[in-house]
């Protein structure tokens, strides 16, 4: 794969980690509860997957909660600290998001987490996509200097966003574009000729279904990176 189109893969723990390098991935977003959208990983997951793979390849999801992306102030230091903790362990870099009341980009909020991100890579996420316009805060961001903005175009699925894509591709500087949501396999070609620069995805299957579950636990089974869907998405992007 031609280090031009870098395949991103989410991942939930030290397991997943391998998984997807292993089968080719350049990259990773560490997170929990990808069903929500992605929360901050405990800080164990983060150093075993420090430990399992390459640190500069591990881009660790920083959100205290669902529910959308405007926070209160002692969410906001958490936040900080969240950031400052992964780094100090040696992530390579940190996604994050915070949007305004309005929807429009929480300038103050994101130039406070550059901060403490220091040299690590500031990924901003798809809280782009949940703005009120998306195009304005994507050029926000991009004169704010962020590194990586992953986005669908505002779109439900990124291929259905490809136009979107491409005119921020046209005009994103040396921000980088990562196409995400809803990214399958046979979409990437497309999103490439778009002029993105790198995907994300989260190939996931479902394992564990025989295990007891039921009130209290959830719905069986849990999510795991699967290997054939990475190699996939790699070959994809060759």
């Amino acid at each position: 794969m031609s280090a031009r189109r870098p395949v991103e893969i989410a991942v939930q723990d030290p397991a997943g980690a391998r998984a997807a390098i292993g089968a080719g991935a350049t990259r990773l977003e560490l997170c929990q509860a990808l069903d929500v959208g992605g929360l901050t990983p405990s800080l164990a997951i983060l150093e075993g997957v420090l430990a399992a793979v390459d640190p500069s390849t591990v881009n660790v999801l920083v959100r205290p909660r669902g529910g959308g992306f405007v926070y209160s102030a002692e969410e906001i230091a958490l936040v900080s600290a969240d950031i400052r903790a992964c780094v100090d362990r040696g992530a390579g870099g940190v996604v994050i998001g915070a949007l305004t009341p309005a929807g429009g980009l929480d300038v103050d909020t994101v130039r406070r987490w550059r901060d403490a991100a220091g040299a690590a890579t500031l990924v901003f996420h798809r809280a782009v996509d949940a703005s009120a316009d998306p195009a304005a805060v994507f050029d926000a961001l991009v004169a704010e200097g962020v590194d990586r903005v992953l986005t669908s175009g505002g779109a439900p699925r990124s291929i259905d966003g490809i136009d979107a894509l491409a005119a921020f591709a046209a005009r994103s500087g040396g921000v980088e574009v990562m196409a995400g949501g809803g990214v399958q396999p046979a979409d990437i070609p497309a999103l490439f000729a778009a002029g993105v620069d790198a995907v994300h995805l989260s190939a996931r299957s479902r394992a564990g279904h025989d295990a007891p579950s039921g009130p209290g636990g959830g719905s069986s089974g849990h999510d795991v990176t699967d290997p054939v869907i990475v190699a996939e998405a790699v070959a994809a992007a060759s």
